[in-house]
């Protein structure tokens, strides 16, 4: 298969406050988030990057959609160089993460006509892919309201339908069923299910073990910046739930410092 993302060698660290420090018990006011992250993600597959929380996950998915720049390494999107090309990057992706809030006032019908706008997609394909996101999604009865005051639930799938007006070749989300009802969350794995059956490449991050085992092609373990193991989900867990190997691989790499 042809290798959509590549990721290589990635490095990223943080300046961190003199609070977070002594929360950190550290002696250094840096903090590595990445350090020498390399993984790919070939088309028609779905890619997770599975780890516990402070792990780089989100990290890795800012600087795969451009949205933070790597202090080394580069990543590869459908030949695009993310630190040479980041438009060029942004306009293949859609990227989704719990960071993105949506404004109270603002209604579904208004942001996706907004970020249509902002991508520059006809009016034409804008309304036609409205029309089908909306409905795939539950929206549309909703579709004049404000956000403020609809459910965490549709939230999100706003917040998803938003992130696909430009029917992207990668989708890059982070954490996509992350704090949903679990009617919610099949509807979102279905997606992505229909996605991949389009060719599409998509990355997702999380540390639901059963989100991974539904829908990955593949799996990459990170902990503390690094990809630690990868593999198809068969070839990682042959007699052993993924969720034991997740524990064996947590222990050894970060066990003695917990």
């Amino acid at each position: 298969m042809e290798a959509i993302v590549i990721a290589h060698d990635l490095e990223k660290k943080y300046r961190i406050s003199r609070k977070q420090q002594r929360l950190d018990q550290s002696k250094s006011r840096e903090k590595i988030a990445l350090s020498g992250l390399s993984f790919t993600a070939n088309q028609g597959e779905i890619y997770a990057l599975l780890g516990p929380n402070g792990a780089g996950k989100t990290t890795s998915l800012r600087i795969l959609s451009a949205l933070i720049k790597a202090d080394r390494g580069d990543c590869s999107i459908n030949g695009s160089s993310v630190s040479k090309e980041p438009e060029a990057v942004r306009a293949q992706i859609g990227f989704l993460t719990s960071e993105l809030k949506l404004e109270d006032y603002f209604t579904p019908n208004y942001l996706f006509d907004f970020f249509s706008e902002l991508n520059h997609v006809p009016a034409k394909t804008r309304d036609e892919r409205k029309n089908k996101l909306f409905e795939r999604f539950g929206i549309s009865r909703f579709a004049e309201s404000k956000v403020a005051d609809l459910s965490t639930g549709m939230k999100q799938k706003v917040s998803i339908a938003i992130s696909l007006v430009h029917d992207p070749e990668i989708i890059i989300f982070d954490e996509p069923t992350n704090g949903l009802d679990v009617i919610t969350a099949r509807t979102v794995m279905d997606f992505l299910r229909e996605e991949k059956a389009r060719g599409k490449t998509i990355i997702i991050s999380t540390h639901i073990f059963d989100l991974v085992e539904k829908l990955a092609d593949r799996v990459g373990f990170i902990m503390k910046g690094r990809l630690v193991r990868e593999g198809t989900l068969e070839s990682l867990t042959r007699e052993k739930s993924l969720e034991e190997v997740f524990f064996e691989i947590y222990l050894n790499e970060v066990g003695d410092e917990t």
